[in-house]
């Protein structure tokens, strides 16, 4: 083992051996450090672990640092702990016993969200005991017991190439005139700035009885405004938690407005329930069933939606997890011709990577089977096609840590969609790059 010799200049602790000055190896020193921690002796403690010289060895200052952590934790004095325990991760994202302890400072500091977060991943780590993974599980339960309230924010710009879901080129059919033929729009790019805010609030009820009421506005802005998208939802009702899961009972409201004209309302009931399997497999179920009323077209769209989700998320390490989502909603509109089953899947892995660095990735893919057909152009004749389209969506986002503004870090989105489909008119493919704020976990 490499050793160094450290030369401490504590005075008052060497005059208590009977010695000016004491010499001995790094991993002595920061044993001793660690024993003063235990023991409550943060003013001896502080001196070792501030006053030792690099010993160039990546344990030893993965411990001289966590040790500095433990010392402000224990003295309330939590967001200096955070700033450490942060920085560890940044560097090295799979030590699962700092991440624990973060999630226990954010705990303290009723950051529930940011807490849940990272004991999954802690939990799914391999170099902790099987007390300490036990405990994580009550710490859970804890954090779905206590949190009373979460917000929000993310904002950013979002340019893409196809805002209009258009294929363009010319539709042509052939009449007792001859040939006749019309350009369809042709794919615009816009650039839009996007807002997502919400937040919500549970009452305490009882131990296991809360009253959760939530809000949540989503907009995206474009350069051309006619493609301004705003919508609005808000959900309230009763909530249950046990050990190793919850349930939601809500009644649901939306608003949206496209191009700044009112678009549709909805009213409708939502559940949602999550429960843990493992210590590193979690799951939900989400229910929806909502009654449409739109401003325009009313007799054709007016309708129901009915929608079944899940998601699974199983942490691999305490670096790593992968997401699968599954679902399918259900449209019944007053005209069959828009009405339409939509299965879809989509497959994420995310990693907490080392120098800060956040990365999460993955195909998104849904179809659509309307119920009944419609007229569109096929050959150059007019024909009645029942549309079935299948829609790709593959992204990727990017994030780094050690660009935190404010409890904030940039994030860079880049997609490709494309829809494919039986009507050709209604095909179209489109790129988008996002970059936004959000919030750090």
């Amino acid at each position: 083992m490499r050793k160094f010799i450290a030369v401490l200049f504590l005075f008052f602790y060497a005059m208590s051996v009977g010695a000016a000055e004491i010499t001995m190896t790094a991993t002595d020193a920061v044993q001793m450090a660690g024993n003063m921690v235990r023991a409550g002796d943060f003013e001896h403690a502080g001196q070792i672990l501030r006053q030792m010289p690099d010993t160039g060895s990546a344990p030893l200052e993965i411990e001289r640092r966590f040790l500095l952590a433990q010392m402000a934790q224990k003295q309330g004095d939590f967001d200096a702990a955070i700033k450490i325990y942060q920085a560890l991760l940044d560097v090295y994202p799979g030590l699962a016993r700092v991440r624990f302890e973060l999630a226990i400072c954010y705990m303290h500091q009723k950051k529930w969200r940011r807490a849940d977060y990272h004991l999954r991943l802690a939990m799914a780590g391999d170099d902790l005991s099987d007390d300490a993974k036990h405990i994580m599980n009550y710490y859970r339960y804890v954090v779905r017991r206590n949190k009373n309230w979460n917000v929000w924010f993310n904002f950013g710009a979002a340019p893409e190439s196809n805002i209009n879901n258009s294929v363009g080129g010319q539709e042509c059919i052939m009449t007792m005139f001859g040939m006749m033929c019309r350009t369809l729009d042709a794919p615009e790019a816009a650039v839009g700035v996007n807002l997502m805010l919400g937040g919500n609030y549970e009452f305490k009820l009882s131990d296991v009885w809360r009253w959760k009421s939530e809000a949540n506005i989503y907009s995206n802005f474009y350069d051309k405004n006619q493609y301004d998208d705003l919508y609005l939802t808000l959900s309230t009702g009763p909530r249950y938690v046990w050990t190793r899961g919850d349930v939601w009972l809500g009644v649901v409201g939306a608003r949206r407005w496209y191009g700044w004209e009112r678009y549709n309302r909805s009213v409708g009931a939502r559940v949602d329930a999550n429960y843990d399997f493992t210590r590193r497999l979690s799951g939900g179920l989400y229910l929806r069933i909502m009654d449409n009323k739109y401003d325009e077209y009313n007799d054709l769209l007016n309708g129901h939606t009915y929608s079944a989700n899940i998601r699974l998320t199983y942490s691999f390490n305490s670096s790593m997890y992968a997401v699968l989502r599954g679902g399918i909603s259900r449209e019944v509109a007053a005209a069959d011709m828009y009405s339409y089953w939509s299965p879809g899947i989509a497959v994420g892995l995310g990693a907490e990577l080392p120098w800060g660095f956040h990365v999460y990735a993955g195909p998104d893919v849904y179809w659509n089977w309307y119920d009944a057909a419609r007229w569109a152009v096929r050959d150059n004749h007019m024909t009645q096609i029942k549309e079935r389209d299948f829609t790709h969506r593959y992204a990727m986002s990017v994030s780094n840590n050690k660009l935190d503004v404010f409890g904030f870090v940039p994030t860079i989105t880049v997609s490709y969609t494309r829809r494919d489909s039986n009507i050709w008119q209604r095909e179209f493919d489109k790129t988008a790059i996002e970059f936004t704020m959000q919030q750090r976990f």
